[in-house]
């Protein structure tokens, strides 16, 4: 497994599966993923383990894909194949997931909770969806889950405009359970995940596959049509003029 992805026991039943490159404030490269990937698929087999929890290093989540990384994967004419894997992952994941989130949270940062079963975060949390402003589009099944959990007329807000919002709006949006005190974030999911833990383990899983067996196969659509319009986009005249952009600050 990757070091830039951590996975420990955090309590019985539990492993907490770490994204761990906070000098780059966690962003999200190909090694990054496939850490994520094998941290999921170990702890989908292990069947001591009944809940995952998914944070991040240095008290930030993620600032989602590393630029530098996806401007070369694009170059080299590779795409977003292990970052959709990522998600196809998480997505299919039939063990609870419950996300904890301190400061960003951005891009598939925010659209991988989409696929958490529980999320908290710290109320200083910062979330971004920005896929239009670097000449991009949605990813993740965000554009057909984010209307259904935020209402139409929000989720446009959020995914045409692309501006930063804030945990109070990210809960209202349907993306967390709650806002606790910063720092806390760890805590509280952990509480979370050792109270799923504890439930019944088919019981809670048979609920969790119920809950998404309505929406599964237009969530698996929704991703794979995406990433179609989003390698097309990675090479794109725009996206490539916002990355040089983004990598000149």
């Amino acid at each position: 497994m990757s070091e830039s992805v951590l996975s420990q026991a955090a309590a019985d039943g539990v492993v907490q599966i770490t994204m761990n490159r906070p000098e780059r404030k966690n962003a999200l490269d190909r090694a990054s993923y496939t850490g994520l990937i094998e941290a999921i698929a170990a702890a989908e087999a292990d069947i001591s383990v009944r809940v995952l929890l998914l944070t991040g290093a240095g008290g930030c989540f993620t600032s989602g894909n590393d630029i530098k990384d996806f401007a070369m994967a694009a170059a080299a004419g590779e795409g977003p194949k292990v970052a959709i894997d990522f998600l196809h992952a998480i997505s299919t994941a039939k063990k609870p997931i419950v996300a904890a989130v301190e400061g960003f949270a951005v891009g598939i940062g925010t659209t991988m909770l989409l696929h958490c079963d529980l999320a908290v975060a710290g109320c200083s949390a910062s979330f971004r969806l920005p896929f239009a402003a670097l000449g991009l589009s949605p990813e993740g099944g965000s554009s057909y889950l984010l209307p259904l959990v935020a209402g139409s007329k929000k989720a446009a807000e959020l995914l045409m405009l692309g501006e930063p919002f804030d945990a109070a709006t990210a809960a209202e949006a349907g993306l967390l359970n709650a806002v606790v005190e910063d720092g806390s974030a760890l805590e509280t999911g952990l509480a979370r995940a050792r109270a799923l833990a504890a439930m019944p383990p088919e019981s809670l899983a048979l609920t969790k596959m119920l809950l998404k067996r309505g929406s599964a196969a237009a969530v698996a659509e929704t991703i794979a049509t995406e990433a179609r319009h989003f390698a097309e986009r990675l090479r794109s005249p725009e996206a490539i003029a916002a990355f040089a952009a983004f990598l000149k600050k």
